[in-house]
C-alpha cells in the first residue's frame, strides 16, 4: 500500500485514532551533542504531509545526547556503543514506518527532503534510495563529497551511504539490515542491490560533517567498486 493510500485511509478513520506512520528517522548517536541538536532542528523543520517519527539510538553517550533527543520529542533507544551498524539496525526494530530513513546526527536535510525522497522511490518503483551531499571539513571530506555525488549513483548497485539513506522497511528486513562489518552501508548496498532496484535523487542535498571519513576507507570503497563495475563503467563511456 502506497503513502498516499495510507493517508486517504487515515482520513477516513474517526478522529481520534492515531494517525499511522508513514516514515521512521533513525539516527545512531553517541555523545553527539554538539552536533544533534542542528539535525534534529533541520528535521523539525521538514515541509511534508508524511507522517514520521524519529528515533535517536544512544551508544551509551555520556553527553548530553539522551536529553537533547528528548527535547525534540524522539524516541530514545538504548545501545551499548558496539558499532554503528548494531545501532542503526536496532532503530530499526524499533521503528513503525513502511519507510525508514537512516541519517546522522550531524546530518543536515531540507525541508522538501521527505516528500522529494518518498515521492520518488514511489514514482521510479524502487526500494531505496540516496541522493546528492555537501561535506564540511578538509579536503578528503571533499574527495568524498565528489565520490559520492559523481561515482555513486553510476554504479550497478548504488553505495547508499549510512548517513543518508532511505530503504522501505520490508527490503531492510529481508536482506538482515547493516551487516556488522567495516564500511557497514556499502556491504548494505551490495546486499540490498543483488535484489532491489536502488538510485540517487538527482536534486535533493543533505549537507553532513566530514570529521569522520577517513582515507584508507574511502580508498577501500573505491577500489571495491571500481574492481567490481569497472566493465560497465567503461562500457558506459564507449
Amino acid at each position: 500500500m502506497s503513502a498516499s493510500t495510507t493517508r486517504s485511509a487515515v482520513e477516513e478513520a474517526p478522529s481520534t485514532a492515531n494517525p499511522p506512520i508513514d516514515v521512521s528517522i533513525v539516527i545512531p548517536a553517541r555523545n553527539e551533542a554538539a552536533y544533534l541538536r542542528g539535525g534534529l532542528s533541520s528535521i523539525t523543520a521538514l515541509d511534508t504531509d508524511y507522517e514520521y517519527e524519529v528515533i535517536v539510538v544512544d551508544g551509551a553517550s555520556t553527553d548530553d545526547t539522551r536529553a537533547i533527543a528528548r527535547e525534540y520529542n524522539a524516541t530514545v533507544v538504548e545501545e551499548d556503543g558496539s558499532s554503528i551498524a548494531v545501532a542503526r539496525n536496532l532503530g530499526a526494530s524499533h521503528a513503525d514506518g513502511e519507510w525508514l530513513v537512516f541519517i546522522d546526527a550531524d546530518t543536515r536535510v531540507q525541508a522538501d527532503y521527505l516528500t522529494e525522497m518518498l515521492g520518488f522511490v514511489e514514482r521510479e518503483g524502487l526500494a531505496a534510495a540516496s541522493s546528492r551531499c555537501r561535506m564540511t571539513g578538509p579536503l578528503r571530506a571533499k574527495l568524498m563529497e565528489g565520490t559520492i555525488n559523481q561515482l555513486f549513483p553510476r554504479l550497478a548497485s548504488p553505495v547508499l551511504p549510512g548517513f543518508n539513506c532511505v530503504v522501505h522497511h520490508r527490503a531492510f528486513d529481508e536482506v538482515g539490515g547493516f551487516p556488522d562489518v567495516p564500511n557497514e552501508d556499502t556491504a548494505f548496498s551490495r546486499r540490498l542491490g543483488r535484489q532491489y532496484p536502488t538510485a540517487y535523487h538527482p536534486d535533493i542535498l543533505v549537507t553532513s560533517s566530514g570529521r569522520r571519513i577517513a582515507a584508507d576507507g574511502l580508498t577501500g570503497t573505491l577500489w571495491h567498486y571500481l574492481r567490481l563495475d569497472a566493465g560497465r563503467l567503461q562500457s558506459s563511456r564507449s
